[in-house]
């Protein structure tokens, strides 16, 4: 049993995403989630760039006593996980698009991916759609601009519709019958996104099956914090930028703090 919380963090607020998932299946975890607000998006960033955040980022969740860390951003994860495992001696847990159940579920032979340049440009991404759906129609889209709207707090705004209906169109077009999202903020279009297509494209996300991998991560480590009855977890949210944008997803009952890192 351990009490030492999860670290997550990503390049801003997408990553509460995940953690809401992460703490609806691990209600006892301790958890710190950091937000690097003030560099997001990392897709616009090179690989160096991406790899000095992810080490600074990780660097400080390791300071504060985290038994294992959640890269809860797909570039980050394309970019430099590898790495970060390589060189710390405590578990992470990547996100990489959902590209396997989508191409192996479709019946129209065409998906759609709605990421940043930085994931869509990896190696590993690359990868991982060359082995699961090369004999598919993948529609790529760049999401440029998204996760500036949602860090600024416009998530429901009309420049967010016109954009979204600009990115979704080639893929109408194309009849994809999945929707993989690629990216930690996208979770949050979800009600636009249903609005925007057609009824039987299925959206998919990475939040359920990380939370799981974390709970098994942490099992095989003997890391999991267990009680007989679920306890007052302690969830710590620190951002680099202004913590209203984050403290409206969040909601009510955790609060949001800016910290200068």
């Amino acid at each position: 049993m351990s009490k030492q919380p999860i670290g997550i963090f990503d390049s801003g607020v997408g990553g509460t995403s995940i953690w809401k998932e992460i703490h609806t299946l691990l209600p006892n975890e301790n958890t710190i989630y950091l937000a690097d607000s003030l560099n997001a998006p990392y897709g616009q960033k090179g690989k160096e760039t991406i790899i000095d955040l992810s080490i600074k980022n990780t660097e400080y969740l390791i300071n504060k006593g985290c038994k294992l860390i959640v890269v809860a951003c797909n570039t980050a994860t394309t970019n430099a996980i590898d790495l970060l495992r390589n060189t710390y001696n405590i578990p992470f847990i990547g996100i990489e698009p959902a590209i396997k159940p989508a191409a192996l579920q479709t019946k129209n032979n065409a998906i759609g991916i709605l990421a940043t340049k930085g994931t869509l440009s990896s190696a590993l991404f690359s990868k991982t759609s060359d082995m699961f759906a090369s004999n598919i129609n993948v529609i790529e889209q760049v999401g440029e601009g998204i996760v500036e709207l949602i860090e600024n707090g416009k998530l429901l705004s009309n420049e967010m519709k016109t954009l979204l209906k600009t990115y979704l169109k080639p893929m109408i077009d194309a009849n994809i019958d999945h929707l993989v999202l690629g990216c930690t903020h996208y979770p949050y279009l979800i009600p636009l996104l249903v609005d925007l297509l057609p009824d039987h494209v299925k959206i998919i996300d990475s939040g359920e099956a990380v939370a799981r991998q974390t709970k098994a991560i942490l099992k095989k480590n003997n890391l999991l914090h267990i009680e007989v009855e679920t306890t007052d977890s302690k969830n710590c949210f620190y951002t680099n930028a202004n913590p209203s944008t984050m403290q409206s997803l969040l909601g009510s009952h955790f609060t949001a703090e800016y910290l200068d890192f």
